[in-house]
């Protein structure tokens, strides 16, 4: 092989290399959320803990951690809301830019005991931003059946005495209020955190 013909295999190798390497640092498809597309949420008007009208549309711009449960549950929701705490506070330490824009929503189910009163003194035991709705039975039905909560009265033991039997799931919603997927709060803080990094743009 002359030098000519040398220089061109050269070439051609290195070609071929640059190619291969550029094929194996590009980045493959993103991921799509495992909610996208799925008719979860809507628009809504409800009351919030300090007495204020609040609606989705007060909401824009921002990402959302959508909770339904009740203040007066014994165990479940206090659980789940304190990992929701945890997981939002771990991720304003490892990027506190994309974490100001979460905001915990929980969303009674049990409006019957659930004032703005109530709701304020429930979640001043976690996250700041936190933001707690309320509003009359129909309205609170109607969100629930939106976001795909079951929720039903079961009596309690006493005369009067009730709780509250609703499902658990937590969802993220982008801040245009899209269902993006849903957080793990019943697992534990680090499992929210690890969700909110993963998909909070």
């Amino acid at each position: 092989m002359n030098e000519r013909a040398f220089r061109r295999a050269v070439r051609a190798a290195m070609l071929s290399l640059g190619l291969a390497l550029a094929a194996c640092n590009a980045a493959g498809p993103a991921e799509a959320p495992p909610l996208e597309g799925a008719r979860i949420g809507g628009p809504f008007t409800l009351t919030d803990q300090n007495g204020r009208q609040v609606s989705d549309r007060d909401l824009a711009g921002k990402w959302r951690v959508m909770y339904f449960g009740y203040t007066f549950c014994p165990d479940v929701c206090p659980v789940d809301m304190a990992n929701i705490t945890a997981g939002l506070k771990a991720f304003e330490k490892t990027d506190p830019e994309r974490a100001a824009r979460v905001v915990p929503v929980f969303v009674t189910v049990d409006p019957q005991r659930d004032d703005p009163a109530a709701l304020k003194q429930f979640v001043s035991n976690f996250h700041p931003r936190t933001i707690a709705l309320t509003g009359d039975p129909q309205t609170i039905a109607a969100v629930g059946k939106a976001f795909a909560i079951y929720a039903a009265r079961t009596d309690g033991a006493t005369p009067g005495s009730y709780l509250m039997d609703h499902s658990r799931q937590v969802y993220l919603m982008d801040d245009q209020g899209r269902p993006i997927a849903l957080v793990p709060a019943d697992e534990s803080g680090q499992a929210v955190a690890d969700t909110l990094d993963k998909w909070v743009q």
